[in-house]
This record gives C-alpha cells, sequence and structure tokens, in this order.
C-alpha cells in the first residue's frame, strides 16, 4: 500500500496531513497561504536574478497581494467611523413598578435577572473611517441582541431626536451634511442651506451645535433609539414605545476649543477611551429606560408621537427601567467584529413591533439592504451577526455562502414552503397578533402637528448658560459664512424658538467678521486659516 495511505475497516483513509511526522519543520505557528500551504520566503518575490523581472506564477505573493486588494468591504456611506464591545443584557422583569408582560411578550425582558449576550458599535454618522472623534456630528448607538427568539437590532444615535421626519430626504440630508461633491470638503453653508430649508431641522441643530454635538466619549454618552416603535402584549394589544440608554458613568461633552485641543494629540481618543476601559476590567454599564404611550393619535399634544424630531416629555411620559447592559469584552479583531457588523432597525422579535413613523419606515428597507451591497448577500451567516440559536430557511446561493441553513433531517431536494416531502415546517404564532385597523387614503402629505421649534426652544432654556454661549458660539462661525438669506432664515427660526435665543443669534452675526470661507469642519470657527498657517509655519528643506 503506498505510503500515506492506511487501510480501516474496509475503507481507504489518508493519513491526517498535520501529523508532525509529515510536517518536517512545521509548527502550530509556522506562515502558511490560504492553501495551507507553508510559506518558506515571505521576503522576496520569485525573479529571474535578484534584479527581476517577476514571473506570474509566483502563488503565494498573487494570493497574497490579492486579497490585499480586497479587504476593504465597500465604507458605510454613514456610521463609516466605529467602535464595538460585547457584553450582555440583564432584564429587571418590569416596566417601572409593573410586571413588564402588561406590554409585551417578549422574551427578552419577561425574567428578572435573566441575560442576553450584545454586541454594541458606537460610531460617528457623516464623517469617513479614519475621521477624527471630535467632529461635532451625531453619534451612532447600534445595540444587537443575541436573543432565544433570534437577533433584534435597537440601532439609534446618542441623541434622542433627528434631523428630518419623512425618510424620502434622507439622502438629500446626508448629501448636504457630507463634503462638497467639487471641493470634497464639508462646507456649513451647505448644511444650513438644507436646515433653513427644512424647519423640523432646528431643533436637532438645536443640540448639535450645542455641547452636545461633541460627546467627551463613547462611555459617557446617552443612547436612544430614536423612532416610535410598539409592544405587543400576549393579548395582541400595542402600545407605542421610545427606548433610552442612561450611561452610569455618568454624561461628558466638550466645547469646541477643547475637542480641538484633544484631536491635536489623539483623533481616535473614543475608541483608545472604549477599549482601555474594558481591558482594565471598568466595564461601562448603561440603564435601559423607555416611555410608553396609547397607540391613538394623541389629539392632546401639539405634536405627533410619531414624530421622531420631538421629545416625549418626561413629566407625562415617565422613563421606565426595564434593564440593564454591561460591555466587558473588547473585539478579539475589528474588522471581523466590529466593521462586519450589520444592523437593521427592521430586525424585531415577537413582542416588538413597527410603528407607523416615517423615518423607520424608509430606515427599515434602507439598512438591511445597505448590508447586503456592504457585506454580501450572506452578511447573517458571519458569527458577528449570525442568531445564536438554529437558523432554518430556503434561501441559498449568493457571494461568500459557506453553508445552507438546512433543519437536521430536512429534505435537501425541498427548498421551499408548503410541502408535504420533509420540508421546513410554519409555526404557530405565540400570543394573539397585534392587527391594527389601518384607514386613509394614500396620500404625498406632511403631518398636520409640525410645530417645528417649540421644543428648540424648550432645549435652549433648559441648557445651562455655558451650553448657550457654546451654542451660540457654534452658530455664528459657521452662519456669519452664510448667504445672507440662510442667515435671516436661522434667525426667524430661533427667533420663533425662543426670544433670547433669536436676539443673541442675531447680535452674534451682526458682530462677526464678514467672508471667510465656510468650506470646513462645522462648528470650527479658525479651522479656515489651517491652509496659509501651515504655509506659513512649514519649514523649509531641500531636495534629496
Amino acid at each position: 500500500m503506498r505510503a500515506g495511505i492506511k487501510c480501516t475497516g474496509g475503507l481507504i483513509v489518508a493519513k491526517d496531513p498535520s501529523n508532525r511526522e509529515n510536517r518536517n519543520s512545521e509548527n502550530d505557528h509556522t506562515l502558511t497561504n490560504r492553501q495551507g500551504h507553508p510559506v518558506t520566503n515571505n521576503q522576496n518575490l520569485r525573479t529571474v536574478g535578484n534584479r527581476g523581472p517577476a514571473t506570474l506564477e509566483n502563488y503565494d505573493f498573487i494570493e497574497k497581494i490579492s486579497h490585499f486588494d480586497r479587504e476593504r468591504v465597500p465604507e458605510r456611506v454613514v456610521h463609516a467611523r466605529g467602535a464595538g464591545a460585547h457584553g450582555y443584557f440583564e432584564t429587571y422583569g418590569t416596566a417601572g413598578d409593573e410586571p413588564i408582560s402588561k406590554y409585551t411578550r417578549a422574551k427578552i425582558f419577561q425574567e428578572k435577572g435573566k441575560q442576553t449576550p450584545v454586541f454594541v458599535r458606537f460610531s460617528t454618522v457623516i464623517h469617513g473611517g479614519h475621521s477624527p472623534e471630535t467632529l461635532r456630528d451625531p453619534r451612532g448607538f447600534a445595540v444587537k441582541f443575541y436573543t432565544e427568539d433570534g437577533n433584534w437590532d435597537l440601532v439609534g444615535n446618542n441623541l434622542k431626536i433627528f434631523f428630518i421626519r419623512d425618510a424620502i430626504k434622507f439622502p438629500d440630508m446626508i448629501h448636504a451634511f457630507k463634503p462638497d461633491p467639487i471641493t470634497n470638503i464639508q462646507d456649513g453653508e451647505r448644511f444650513f442651506d438644507f436646515c433653513a430649508s427644512s424647519p423640523e431641522t432646528f431643533h436637532m441643530v438645536t443640540f448639535v451645535y450645542s455641547p452636545w454635538g461633541i460627546p467627551a466619549n463613547y462611555r459617557m454618552m446617552q443612547g436612544s433609539g430614536v423612532n416610535t416603535y410598539k409592544w405587543v402584549n400576549r393579548q395582541g394589544e400595542a402600545v407605542l414605545v421610545k427606548y433610552h440608554w442612561e450611561p452610569k458613568q455618568g454624561i461628558k461633552n466638550l466645547t469646541q476649543k477643547e475637542a480641538s485641543e484633544i484631536q491635536a494629540i489623539n483623533f481616535n481618543h473614543a475608541t483608545q477611551d472604549l477599549y482601555d476601559a474594558i481591558a482594565r476590567g471598568d466595564y461601562p454599564e448603561w440603564e435601559l429606560l423607555v416611555q410608553i404611550m396609547s397607540v391613538d393619535d394623541h389629539p392632546e399634544l401639539d405634536f405627533d408621537p410619531l414624530d421622531d424630531t420631538k421629545l416625549w416629555p418626561e413629566e407625562r411620559f415617565p422613563w421606565l427601567p426595564v434593564g440593564k447592559m454591561v460591555l466587558n469584552r473588547n473585539p478579539e479583531d475589528y474588522f471581523t467584529e466590529v466593521e462586519q457588523a450589520a444592523f437593521g432597525t427592521g430586525v424585531l422579535v415577537d413582542g416588538l413591533d413597527f410603528s407607523d413613523d416615517k423615518m423607520l419606515q424608509g430606515r427599515t428597507f434602507s439598512y438591511s439592504d445597505t448590508q447586503r451591497h456592504r457585506v454580501g448577500a450572506n452578511y447573517l451567516q458571519l458569527p458577528i451577526n449570525a442568531p445564536k440559536k438554529r437558523v432554518a430557511t430556503n434561501q441559498s446561493g449568493g457571494q461568500m455562502q459557506y453553508k445552507v441553513d438546512r433543519a437536521p433531517g430536512q429534505n435537501p431536494h425541498i427548498n421551499y414552503e408548503p410541502s408535504m416531502l420533509g420540508g421546513l415546517k410554519e409555526t404557530e404564532q405565540a400570543g394573539k397578533e397585534y392587527t391594527p385597523h389601518i384607514e386613509g387614503r394614500l396620500v404625498r402629505e406632511s403631518i398636520s402637528r409640525q410645530s417645528n421649534t417649540k421644543q428648540a426652544g424648550d432645549t435652549y432654556r433648559r441648557f445651562e448658560e455655558w451650553e448657550r454661549a457654546e451654542l451660540i458660539s457654534n452658530l455664528v462661525a459657521d452662519l456669519s459664512r452664510c448667504d445672507k438669506r440662510i442667515q435671516h432664515k436661522m434667525i426667524a427660526l430661533a427667533e420663533e424658538a425662543d426670544k433670547e435665543y433669536g436676539r443673541r443669534l442675531r447680535e452674534g452675526l451682526a458682530n462677526a467678521p464678514n467672508g471667510g470661507s465656510s468650506q470646513k469642519p462645522l462648528g470650527n470657527g479658525e479651522s479656515d486659516q489651517a491652509p496659509e498657517k501651515a504655509v506659513q509655519k512649514g519649514h523649509d528643506a531641500a531636495p534629496y
């Protein structure tokens, strides 16, 4: 019998090629290529003589460089700059003082002390993958719960509201906030042109241009689901719900000057802060609280509860604690876990449901569609995205499939349903299905109760004086370089929100120096001087 082959019970079996007698000098730390071949020279191409040229049959080099050429997936259009961590969510079993089963049958919430694994990705929104974490921008706060019923993604931001209330405006908003398509520089005039032309943005502008627009780090910022969702109980009854994450570490924000000073010495400070805290055992925690409202349209309110540019007043809809989250493990590999992590607002489990929030409705398609484009049709087979429970579907094929979601004993010939030949079967509905009554004409109309500036005024008055002063300073720094029509509209919105707010903005703009480029990071009043300073301060050097 040939060497390397042995006979076992009538079967001819190849010897394990990893057997030490066949590995020569190879050991567990030997570099190999993706085919498992030991690499004997990782320093030099195979060439004709030591000066070249190279030959096409350089397999190790071709595999290495061609993988290198492809080791980035397309960057997220938004939320490109991110950091992440693993942990767990522990439920209280109650919503405030009441059993949580009164409101939702979601299994994750029912049992006091029950822990569910989570992965959290924090991010900035507008800027690219290696942009400074000190830039003025909302922060993403996305949580993936690996529940016993499958994954639940709670995808939100640090701020509790958003710029717009209708998803059809989202691409335009992002285009306006992203760098100019000609200069590739972020431009405050483009930002304010969109915002002044979309009055519903004014509440969010008030937050973003205040110190709340630059959180000190990821551990010390709030989180929010932003959109309005629904909870459904076993009787099929629903309530509206909003989610809030409150950091046990406290909340810290930065002024523009403080952020610039940090950026000058470290543009990864927030990622480093999160990683270092977990590495030293200082595990960050957040408490999850919810606000609950009945499912009617609440005509007594001066805003629509489905409008994500609005806060629900806490005195009328109290924050009810339902659990806590602890992050206690750093990723083992950034790309595999943080970069390939994929979230979607449509990823809900039984007992959680959608509301008619127009932004939520649009995001529910867009988020998962983006991941299929960015990571691939089989992104849910990646360990970071896969649920920690059995999966059995009739879906197969597509880029990077490495297994088929087949059940034990399933007839592999049957990839459809219904079938009598051993295919997958439907299951029973848990609890009574929620079946809302919907009636009305299909229209393209804005919601009727807009109240675009009232809450911005409330927010301005709640700010401490140093926060109000920073807000005005940051707005003036950018608006003073904008078209007068944009300035007048923003002043009018500020005056409508609060007389003092409008007066201080008007006076600030009247006293601001004229001119200067609007092409610069938002709120940073002196950054347009940087190109000339670089010339002035640069040191001459001779060619070499």
